[in-house]
């Protein structure tokens, strides 16, 4: 409770403030904890002032709201008081008795929208009743709609917070199918994340359709099956960062196989499936695993080797790695791509500790002190405070931001940004990419950091970028960089190429082959059949997503995989 708030109650007169807890009366108790709001006037003239109870507060703050719109700190502290359960009344369904007592052909709306989609959509064809036949046609439209992109597993009352990334998306092109809106600009920033290679033709059907309906959709994508449907394709490159932000094509997909470009080239390369596979030293078993859709899975991973888990949308990948391997196995390297706790002062120089090494090399050459090089502290701009911007709040209208006018957006003191090393001053040095980083750089503890992030892709940032710019493939693999020195550790990185060029598939597989090599066991959920090609181990997940999921189709080598015809990703392999 925030100090203002004990002081309400102090002052509140409706009690001694000098008698102990332990000497109330049952009256007192129930005043104290039980009351429901009322206003109190302490002084003739003083403004008037709220009491309540403050078992009766605990509950309006915090059970009867979705505390998932506090702030994750306050969840921190409110959550151990806590304990989540479905109403005994409605039974989780939230609606009052009168309208759970309504039914259709056996079933009430809460019955319904319990039910997966493909389920869903027979029953709704079934209703025969002449006076809802337009609204049975539109909402068989709209949920079929659901069943071609791939969503067939989902129910109407799944909370939209536990949808993934790719999910979310895919319900929002739903949403627009069902609209009767033309000549609109849709863009698309890559929707096929997620998607298993089956789901992706799906999802160019849906794609095509909305363009059929004249709309104009682009895609930003790097997945080829996506390119391929494409009526015009741009290529940007011919690199990233700073090497990049040119047009290097521009046309249909056949003449970009023929374009000497990066993704022309890599477009018409396919990576072979791999014959030697490493033997494993040992299991780590899953036992009876039931999370979500998951039916008593027991299997076992093989350790020093790597595994690709993999199976269709919604066929329990994640449940069985990120829910039930992780329960059961704890201290893994978990690298997903969820946002990294940051700062607008954090930047990958920060975050790998690149930082600490760069002020002690500033300091030593110049004999100052070390703080002097850190805009969080001696060394900030007094004006912006270390920023290098200024906001101004422009009251019911939005904020502006803009560079430090004292600064320029360097950050630094003036003072500050008169030392060198090597001829660069810090702000200089922030500046740099990764790339350009490691020409500079002969520091024996910056070198390998920094080596790290141009392993993983990443040689194109500049060290000073904020990490609240990157997107979340990116996230992943900065927390990526930050692990490889690790040696005998479990990594699960989930759909890792998410974001990734073709270009940089072969980079990202070095990497963990390079993990295994080095003692470690690495757990990749995965659809990329470049990625399922060079596995040591494949575990399959399906036959479908949802209730017609859950269970282990396949354990085996990819060669294996090949002859597994139950398979839809050994189809697609093939």
């Amino acid at each position: 409770m925030a100090g203002w708030e004990r002081d309400l109650y102090m002052r509140s007169g409706l009690f001694d403030n000098d008698k102990k807890l332990a000497a109330y009366t049952p009256e007192e108790w129930e005043l104290l904890l039980n009351s429901e709001a009322r206003k109190y006037q302490r002084d003739i003239g003083s403004p008037g002032n709220v009491y309540e109870g403050l078992v009766a507060k605990f509950n309006r703050k915090f059970i009867n709201r979705d505390i998932q719109t506090l702030s994750e700190r306050t969840r921190q502290k409110v959550e151990p008081f806590l304990k989540l359960g479905p109403c005994p009344l409605c039974k989780g369904a939230r609606l009052n008795q009168a309208a759970l007592a309504c039914k259709i052909n056996g079933f009430n709306i809460a019955d319904l929208a319990a039910m997966e989609v493909d389920e869903l959509l027979e029953v709704v064809k079934g209703i025969t009743d002449p006076a809802a036949a337009p609204i049975v046609r539109t909402l068989s439209e709209r949920l079929q709609h659901l069943v071609d992109i791939g969503l067939e597993y989902l129910s109407l009352d799944r909370a939209t917070d536990t949808l993934s990334g790719g999910e979310s998306q895919r319900v929002k092109m739903v949403k627009h199918l069902n609209g009767s809106l033309v000549d609109v600009m849709y863009i698309f920033d890559e929707p096929s994340i997620g998607l298993h290679p089956r789901d992706v033709h799906r999802l160019n059907e849906l794609l095509e359709k909305l363009r059929d309906k004249g709309n104009t959709v682009i895609v930003v994508e790097h997945d080829p099956d996506v390119i391929k449907v494409a009526d015009y394709v741009v290529d940007m490159g011919p690199y990233a960062g700073s090497e990049g932000g040119r047009v290097v094509y521009e046309g249909s997909f056949a003449g970009l196989l023929n374009a000497d470009t990066l993704t022309g080239t890599h477009l018409q390369s396919t990576r072979p499936l791999k014959d030697e596979f490493r033997q494993a030293r040992g299991s780590l078993p899953i036992v009876h695993a039931t999370v979500n859709n998951l039916k008593d899975v027991s299997v076992n991973i093989p350790a020093g080797v790597l595994t690709v888990i993999t199976g269709v949308a919604g066929s329990g990948k994640s449940s069985l790695i990120n829910e039930a391997f992780l329960r059961q196995h704890q201290g893994a390297v978990v690298i997903d791509q969820s946002a990294m706790s940051t700062s607008s002062r954090s930047n990958p120089a920060t975050y790998t500790g690149i930082m600490d090494d760069v002020r002690k090399a500033f300091a030593a050459v110049n004999h100052v002190d070390a703080g002097l090089f850190s805009f969080n502290s001696k060394g900030a701009c007094s004006n912006c405070q270390g920023l290098g911007v200024t906001y101004t709040d422009l009251g019911f209208l939005e904020g502006v931001k803009l560079p430090c006018e004292v600064c320029g957006g360097k950050r630094f003191k003036e003072e500050v940004l008169a030392y060198s090393f090597n001829g660069k001053s810090i702000a200089e040095v922030l500046s740099m990419t990764i790339h350009q980083a490691l020409a500079f750089f002969t520091l024996k503890e910056v070198r390998p950091k920094l080596q790290a992030l141009s392993d993983v892709g990443l040689d194109y940032l500049t060290l000073g970028q904020p990490l609240s710019t990157l997107s979340g493939g990116e996230c992943q693999r900065m927390k990526l960089a930050s692990e490889l020195h690790k040696r005998g550790s479990i990594y699960v990185m989930d759909e890792p190429t998410t974001g990734l060029h073709l270009s940089d598939i072969g980079r990202l597989l070095t990497i963990m082959n390079r993990l295994v090599d080095g003692g470690n066991t690495v757990i990749v959920i995965e659809h990329h059949l470049d990625v399922i090609r060079n596995a040591d181990w494949i575990i399959d997940m399906g036959p479908e997503g949802g209730n017609k999921g859950g269970m282990v189709i396949f354990e085996g080598t990819p060669r294996e995989l090949l002859g597994a015809r139950h398979s839809l990703t050994s189809q697609y392999l093939r």
